[in-house]
């Protein structure tokens, strides 16, 4: 599966960078976490689900973004690296290709293995990830929408994985749910600061485009401390993950009042969110480990 011209090193590693390995840990955890705290096992719902969150989940999410963002993409500096690859024109076929076909053995073998619930749950999580980018539908350009779009991209996986493992999802899960959307949220709204320019130029909309910069990092900055309140109302010792959400509302705060004509400098900010996403997935993980010993 390559395009012509173009090898099969080159492609793989094209559809790879599309994929956005930085980020697959944060579908495939959600739903890893959720399932092994929900059931105490390692099955193979676990294992095929979390591979299929993994990678084939992200390939067909970036990659139809990457496929449909082309133009875009070109007039965004930030492009061509970890936050987003800018594909050669020749690979965007086979892109959507294989962001479509790798997927299906995995969600053949999870429907045939799961509840009615889990299907819908599933065809949600799979419509939000089609329906962010692909032509017709293109709710990233649908300001606020984008923002709750994405946020279900990563929130969906661990309701999948609660409702995978057919035990009920109590008021404490609920509430995580809850704040983890709503962290979901403002990680999108920050992270379109960034692009405003960019997406402007192209003639996208988005809730940054919209609101504007400060307004939108001050509206990310309220979902990130209503998440954190919200965590303070689950069971012990679910509220020590509200403290969690002081390293995103610190590395927001400089940005509070960016000029819109210095909105792309919110990069910087951004760049240090996405690592701070494993230290505080080191720290969920340790509270984790310790909520199970404790039960």
């Amino acid at each position: 599966m390559t395009a012509a011209g173009a090898g099969p090193g080159t492609t793989l590693r094209q559809l790879t960078l599309s994929s956005r390995p930085l980020s697959w840990v944060n579908t495939a955890y959600p739903f890893a976490a959720a399932y092994v705290m929900t059931t105490g096992r390692v099955d193979a719902a676990l294992v095929i689900g979390t591979i299929f969150f993994l990678i084939p989940y992200n390939l067909l999410m970036y990659g139809i973004n990457d496929v449909f963002d082309h133009e875009s993409d070109l007039a965004n500096p930030r492009k061509g690296g970890v936050e987003g690859a800018l594909l050669d024109r020749r690979l965007h076929r086979v892109t959507l290709l294989a962001a479509t076909v790798l997927p299906i053995p995995f969600v053949a073998w999870l429907v045939a293995n799961g509840t009615t619930a889990s299907v819908l749950v599933l065809a949600g999580s799979l419509f939000a990830v089609v329906a962010y980018s692909a032509p017709g539908l293109r709710f990233k350009e649908r300001p606020v929408l984008d923002s709750l779009t994405s946020s279900t991209h990563f929130v969906s996986p661990a309701l999948y994985g609660l409702v995978l493992a057919d035990q009920g999802i109590g008021a404490g899960a609920a509430l995580i749910l809850v704040a983890f959307f709503l962290w979901g949220m403002a990680s999108h709204a920050f992270g379109a600061v960034q692009d405003i320019a960019a997406d402007r130029a192209g003639g996208i909309g988005s809730v940054a485009t919209v609101l504007g910069a400060r307004t939108t990092v001050r509206v990310a900055l309220g979902c990130w401390v209503a998440a954190g309140l919200l965590m303070l109302a689950v069971p012990w010792p679910g509220p020590l993950a509200a403290v969690l959400v002081a390293p995103y509302v610190a590395l927001a705060w400089p940005y509070r009042s960016v000029p819109e004509e210095f909105a792309h400098e919110a990069n910087r900010g951004w760049r240090r969110f996405l690592w701070a996403n494993y230290v505080v997935g080191f720290l969920v993980t340790m509270l984790l480990i310790w909520t199970a010993l404790r039960g």
